[in-house]
């Protein structure tokens, strides 16, 4: 017991540490939209290029069957966070967490001293001038972060390079420049007027937690065992119950501190509620108190099978399994349908007319071929007929196509010999097409279906 308690009081706060998460996510999130692997980013979602990046490979919309498994990829990662840390992801990572602390513990409380860190229940008395003063300087203050904050989640989309560039001439880019400033001013208002209640009262995820958590699930909890009931349930109600001070088996001292710290306004005592953040902010304070009295904390990040049965946390259950399971044959997915990206896009349409008949019986069908050069070095490309020698293509030579450009070409295929002796109906017959580049033609080859259509017998000259 008396190692646990020097270890408590010994290890940083647990405050600090998501400082160092905050920090490090913040660094992150601004670094990765400049980070380029041959050109192409880390990971960026165009909708002007209409491309995905991802680890430095650039996919196109037609290409974008990947997307289905990345949000599958993001969803279950989330769940798996939970189902073992319960809400981490809230709690040390989550952007609005992150502003929150930034505009409240950093600018108001440390700069502008408006408040107390250990105090996050208490408002400033906004009539008086001095503090209305502050506070207008902290609104300023955040704005102007909240533009940086806008401009890095744009530029996920919008490539910086290319996001700076049209700076130069914001008439012509009113658009992005609006809606930097409208997520800008969501930002300003999220953070200053709304506060804790857009996870309250807005986010979903809280909505979920219950369904994901279990007695193996890492969270902030209270021991009654030592602590005593501060709340018990009497016809579905929760009831407040006046503590019995002079009962020696209740360590708790009602001193409040793991309430007035808690950013969400909740009472850590009540059990598991939907608004905690896992911010472990209740776990410092308690440590603090009961750290003066020699015990441990009454509030720990732990299991409830640790709290309520003295068992250890199990890491490995069937839950976990099945979750890293999902998550490695989705990663799995994800590097074997990239490694077969295209990179050339081949789309094939037949014209209106559905043949022609010509002077010898010669019969044509034109198409409409759609080439878009994925790759990052321009290819020349070529076509051939790899099914049906009896059908040639006609009008048609090699050519040249740019990194990231497209190209139409009206393409004829056409046959001299008898095909079909079909007398009542047209017939068609599918024809594979080989589309690759004549300088790397074992890398960049795709093959694409068209439908000859053959004329009836009696619509050829006799």
């Amino acid at each position: 017991m008396e190692a646990q308690i020097e270890e408590e009081i010994n290890s940083s706060p647990y405050r600090i540490k998501r400082y160092y998460a905050y920090i490090l996510a913040t660094i992150v999130s601004l670094v990765v939209p400049f980070i380029t692997i041959n050109g192409n980013h880390i990971f960026l979602l165009s909708f002007d290029k209409k491309q995905l990046h991802l680890m430095g490979v650039a996919f196109d919309m037609q290409e974008l069957y990947l997307m289905p498994f990345l949000l599958m990829l993001l969803f279950l990662g989330i769940f798996a966070v939970t189902a073992i840390g319960g809400r981490a992801w809230c709690g040390w990572t989550c952007p609005q967490t992150i502003f929150r602390v930034v505009y409240r513990d950093l600018i108001e409380s440390k700069l502008l001293g408006l408040r107390r860190i250990k105090n996050k229940q208490k408002e400033p008395d906004w009539k008086k001038p001095e503090n209305a003063s502050k506070r207008v300087i902290a609104i300023i203050i955040w704005s102007l972060l909240s533009i940086i904050a806008a401009a890095d989640f744009m530029w996920y989309f919008v490539p910086p390079e290319d996001f700076f560039a049209y700076l130069q001439n914001p008439a012509e880019h009113w658009f992005l420049i609006g809606f930097v400033l409208i997520i800008a001013a969501f930002l300003v208002y999220d953070v200053v007027f709304m506060k804790e209640n857009f996870c309250v009262y807005i986010c979903p995820y809280s909505r979920v937690q219950s369904v994901l958590y279990d007695d193996d699930t890492y969270q902030a909890i209270y021991s009654t065992k030592r602590g005593g009931h501060i709340y018990n349930e009497q016809k579905d109600k929760i009831v407040f119950k006046q503590k019995d001070l002079t009962d020696p088996n209740n360590e708790c001292t009602a001193c409040e501190s793991c309430v007035t710290v808690c950013p969400t306004h909740i009472d850590i005592r009540k059990g598991l509620q939907l608004e905690c953040i896992n911010c472990l902010e209740c776990v410092d304070a308690c440590t603090t108190v009961m750290g003066k009295l020699g015990k441990p904390s009454l509030v720990q990040w732990t299991s409830t099978r640790d709290i309520e049965k003295g068992e250890p946390t199990k890491i490995v259950r069937k839950s976990t399994i099945m979750y890293t399971v999902a998550l490695i044959v989705i990663i799995g997915v994800l590097f074997v349908m990239g490694g077969e990206k295209e990179h050339m896009l081949l789309n094939v349409n037949k014209t209106t007319q559905l043949y022609k008949i010509k002077e010898g019986n010669v019969v044509s069908n034109n198409f409409l071929f759609l080439f878009q050069n994925t790759d990052s070095k321009t290819h020349t490309y070529n076509l051939e007929v790899i099914d049906h020698p009896d059908i040639k293509i006609e009008r048609f030579s090699p050519f040249k196509l740019s990194p990231k450009k497209m190209a139409k070409k009206v393409v004829i295929l056409q046959t001299e010999k008898i095909l079909v002796t079909n007398a009542t109906k047209d017939t068609p017959i599918t024809v594979t097409i080989r589309a690759y580049a004549v300088d790397e033609p074992e890398k960049i080859s795709v093959l694409r279906k068209a439908v000859f259509i053959y004329p009836r017998a009696d619509k050829l000259n006799k």
